[in-house]
């Protein structure tokens, strides 16, 4: 067994010892916990900013574009946001042993279905350090071991973090382990961790398409898909112009790094005309550049030509694709060619047409007249996220604690046989 194999099999036997404790902790203990956490990030705070400063100065350094270092960066707002996160899940209802199912059978059996920690999970992520309190408040609420693994231009965040988790864990004599944040940064970490499928039970990558890629490419474990955030916003021909403008800048220019931002925008063929050039002119002003179909460009010249791959694109940057679509059904054919299934919106006044859309659009998350930056668990009211799931089995859209748990089958009696 080679050094690395050794390492992460002592990453993954301690996480699995530490899942077995935490999985049957009270409710309470739980949160008591993770109040702990709230007044160690608090009383941390300076020194978890430093930390993220020696992070963001090297990524400066490695020329890390201007959307991933506003991913990176964490300020004291920032941090304060962090412990509201965390008093948002203390304030959540416990995900563990709600029973589910409950029937008694004439063959003398009492049946229930009954919700269970997952076990051991694996987060990969990338210049986020924020996912790391997220998730290991998450895992603590849920009754998870979580072993961390984050992209080296976010180690010593990501460290100040854990550290604050596992001081918490330890002030309650609990195992530590329950959080583990692996701060060797050579991949063949990641390549080994990957192989862990009797140790780790899911994966849960936050990052780029590549990495979500790679991790489902070399892995048996599985895996909550999370796929690039090609998000659309759709402007109806009923739409309110002014409604319209605000939604739009909001969904795409709030901020541009984050998987809910609006990188295409359709605009219904019959309005095109009027509301197009109000839009570009909002856009233009914020920095933004433009890239357009044939009809737009006709439309208003300071939009460039695009290429097919823009529509495809999660651009991350002061980047948006446009295309003039016929009417609500071309719209919804182009979100499902070129969409990601993760956030769609509509704005419009007509009712019957939103919810057409909003039936027929296949996507994790789908609006009306709200700006796509809303595809956020801690805006939905579930607290923080692992992420926003783009699958269809199990987890779909923000992944919280209801997602984190998995459930078993209690069956009792009194000397039941079955004939």
């Amino acid at each position: 067994m080679n050094e690395v194999k050794a390492k992460v099999e002592k990453i993954c036997l301690d996480a699995k010892k530490a899942s077995s404790e935490i999985a049957t902790l009270d409710s309470a203990i739980k949160d008591q916990v993770l109040m702990e956490v709230i007044k160690l990030l608090k009383k941390n705070a300076e020194k978890i900013i430093k930390a993220n400063q020696k992070d963001v100065k090297l990524a400066k350094e490695h020329g890390l574009d201007a959307a991933r270092i506003d991913r990176l960066t964490l300020d004291e707002k920032r941090v304060a946001a962090l412990a509201s996160a965390v008093k948002e899940i203390t304030k959540l209802a416990d995900p563990v042993g709600k029973i589910l199912y409950d029937t008694k059978r004439e063959s003398g059996i009492h049946v229930q279905r009954v919700t269970t920690p997952i076990g051991v999970m694996l987060a990969i992520f990338e210049s986020r350090p924020n996912v790391t309190s997220d998730i290991a408040a998450l895992s603590l609420k849920s009754g998870n071991a979580v072993i961390l693994r984050c992209g080296s231009d976010c180690i010593n965040s990501a460290k100040a973090i854990a550290d604050v988790y596992r001081e918490a864990l330890d002030r309650f004599s609990l195992d530590k382990d329950a959080v583990i944040l692996v701060t060797e940064t050579a991949r063949e970490y990641v390549t080994e961790l990957l192989k862990m499928e009797n140790h780790i039970d899911v994966v849960i990558p936050r990052g780029g398409k590549s990495l979500i890629k790679a991790v489902m490419d070399h892995t048996k474990i599985p895996v909550f898909r999370h796929l690039d955030g090609n998000c659309h916003t759709y402007i109806h021909e009923k739409a309110d112009f002014e409604k319209a403008r605000k939604i739009l800048m909001n969904a795409k220019m709030r901020r541009v790094g984050i998987c809910g931002a609006t990188e295409s925008l359709l605009i219904d063929k019959k309005i095109a005309k009027k509301i197009l050039p109000l839009l570009v002119d909002d856009l233009r002003a914020a920095d933004c550049e433009i890239r357009g179909d044939e009809q737009s460009v006709e439309i208003d010249s300071r939009i460039k030509k695009a290429e097919e791959k823009d529509f495809y694109t999660e651009f991350l940057d002061k980047i948006i694709s446009v295309k003039i679509v016929r009417d609500i059904d071309d719209a919804i054919k182009q979100i499902a060619i070129y969409g990601s299934s993760h956030t769609e919106s509509i704005v419009t006044e007509d009712k019957k047409s939103a919810q057409h859309f909003l039936a027929k659009v296949n996507s994790a998350i789908v609006m009306h007249n709200a700006s796509t930056q809303f595809a956020d668990g801690g805006e939905f009211g579930l607290g923080a996220e692992v992420g926003i799931a783009t699958g269809k089995l199990h987890a779909r859209g923000p992944v919280g604690l209801e997602q984190l748990v998995t459930y078993k089958y209690i069956v009792e009696a009194d000397c039941a046989l079955r004939s």
